[in-house]
């Protein structure tokens, strides 16, 4: 917009349809609604991979310049162009766009700035014919996906306290699942540095085992089962490709397994801060908590029976193999959750994980009528905790460490609690609950761990520990102290309602990529957690 003076952003009510609204100092002003296709059509989901925009001038006289520029290579050239009478296809490298409008082609192929007087749309996607008025198409379009965000977010189950936040949570978190595999990626962006000038620039646009197993648990409590059951069936390709053996933690959203990491030089970066890098080295890893990440959801298609799937004896057989591997690594050097790079310890968390696959192996034998098979899993349940207890704990101190003979901290030792290994008021959880507040906390603020790793010592908060704090300090029964600091991290948000990875504790700007499923889901799990009762409102 000419003159631009001032920008007024926000969702449209529980959808993800993004209005905005641009003001000219001479009090002209555009409303840009922005959104990706997505409702019923032909009996099933219509989700092309596509972005719509529809332009309308709301006053005065509002002169605009429309400017897109696809680039291929990962930056290194402009894509090709060639244009018809209502389009532009772009030629990328690995595929070609079509841009449908009727705004006047040439202003878009030379960014001139034209008055806008009529509402104009927008349709970027496959290189097909548009087969409608656009305008009309597009407006159609964006009916039905406010219908559509708006029907999902009605069948959610909701806390009294913060349905907001945790509707756009929600939202968010659906946003990143790959409905085609059932993958859910663990944030939409590459490289958006943990803290500034770190080199810690990371690809996050992959499913993670872990990240995934958090994300459809958190949705699961709002009753979110079509995530549930569509990642499951990811799951199940997986158990099948391992046969028993190594699990990545973290695969391509087709279950590629190969996601070579590379450094992109093409790329400025995030403000400029290099590198930028494609893929994740993460793929290459031991991290055996993944063994547990895959048992505990597929375990719940034993017992759920909303599930259109349920588990059958055929799928816990299967699964089985992947508790053998989870018994058998269980005390194992690993890169560990934070995903070391050079550092290889036999760590807490992930023992703990392949704890909870083999004590919830034996819950599901049990119900499935295998007795023989639920007393082997406790077996080795007890094997495992006896082995955890003896080698992570300090008796000194009488709390835990974050790995097998050591003595340093890791905010997921918080998890035993949430995992069911200790109950949050045992004498061991409760001091190594005091430890890591001593430690691990600044401000509101909680590290993952202080010690230095493969870049030097942490700078940044991880907002999800932050809310792993949160539940701690309620289940220790300080509760108005975890609303305040969740509070805060609620103030922390974007304006679109949003998270990152990271917090500065010395002004709360936030680092690392986003939106982050992590931090969404603690937003979630929280505000379950601490909302009052729907008693209260009635």
């Amino acid at each position: 917009l000419e003159g631009l003076a001032s920008v007024e952003q926000a969702y449209v009510r529980n959808t993800a349809v993004l209005r905005t609204v641009l003001t000219a100092q001479d009090g002209a002003a555009v409303e840009i609604i922005d959104f990706c296709p997505r409702h019923l059509k032909h009996s099933r989901i219509y989700r092309p991979t596509a972005f719509a925009r529809v332009v309308r001038p709301l006053s005065g006289a509002p002169r605009v310049t429309v400017r897109l520029r696809p680039s291929a290579d990962w930056g290194a050239r402009a894509a090709e162009r060639t244009s018809g009478s209502n389009h532009v296809r772009y030629l990328c490298s690995d595929v070609t766009l079509r841009l449908t409008t009727n705004c006047p082609v040439s202003h878009v192929l030379n960014e001139r700035t034209f008055r806008l007087e009529e509402e104009m749309a927008f349709f970027l996607g496959p290189d097909e014919g548009y087969d409608q008025s656009v305008l009309a198409g597009v407006n159609a379009a964006l009916d039905l996906t406010i219908a559509h965000w708006k029907h999902w977010t009605r069948t959610l189950y909701l806390p009294l306290d913060w349905q907001e936040a945790v509707i756009r949570a929600a939202i968010t978190l659906k946003l990143c699942v790959y409905e085609e595999t059932g993958a859910i990626v663990a944030a939409m962006t590459t490289s958006v540095p943990e803290f500034p000038e770190s080199g810690r620039n990371w690809d996050y646009r992959y499913c993670w085992i872990r990240d995934a197993y958090y994300t459809v648990r958190a949705l699961n409590r709002l009753g979110a089962v079509d995530i549930l059951e569509n990642y499951l069936g990811y799951l199940r390709n997986l158990v099948d490709a391992s046969a028993g053996g190594h699990v990545q933690p973290v695969y391509g959203v087709g279950l590629e397994p190969a996601i070579v990491e590379r450094i992109v030089d093409s790329v400025e970066g995030y403000r400029g801060m290099k590198p930028v890098r494609v893929g994740n080295q993460a793929h290459e890893h031991l991290q055996h908590d993944v063994y547990g990440q895959i048992v505990l959801p597929l375990v719940q298609a034993f017992f759920d029976q909303r599930l259109l799937r349920p588990g059958t004896v055929e799928d816990f057989r299967a699964l089985e193999k992947v508790g053998d591997r989870a018994f058998a690594m269980h005390d194992q050097v690993d890169a560990g959750l934070w995903e070391f790079r050079t550092i290889a310890r036999v760590h807490t968390y992930s023992s703990v994980m392949c704890w909870a696959a083999c004590d919830r192996l034996a819950r599901a034998a049990k119900h499935l009528g295998l007795d023989d098979r639920a007393e082997v899993w406790r077996d080795r349940a007890r094997i495992i905790r006896e082995r955890i207890e003896a080698e992570a704990y300090l008796p000194d101190e009488g709390r835990f460490a974050a790995s097998y003979g050591g003595t340093e901290l890791d905010a997921a030792l918080l998890q035993m609690t949430d995992l069911g290994f200790l109950d949050a008021r045992d004498p061991r959880q409760v001091k190594t609950f005091e430890a890591i507040e001593r430690d691990l906390k600044r401000g509101p603020y909680l590290f993952r761990y202080i010690h230095p790793d493969d870049f030097g010592e942490p700078e940044t908060a991880f907002n999800f520990c932050t809310f792993w704090y949160i539940e701690a300090l309620a289940l220790n029964g300080r509760v108005e102290e975890a609303r305040v600091i969740f509070e805060e991290m609620l103030s922390r948000r974007t304006h679109a309602g949003l998270l990152s990875e990271d917090i500065s504790i010395q002004d709360g700007e936030l680092w690392g990529n986003y939106p982050q499923t992590y931090s969404l889901v603690g937003i979630i799990n929280c505000a379950v957690l601490l909302s009052r009762s729907w008693q209260d409102a009635r």
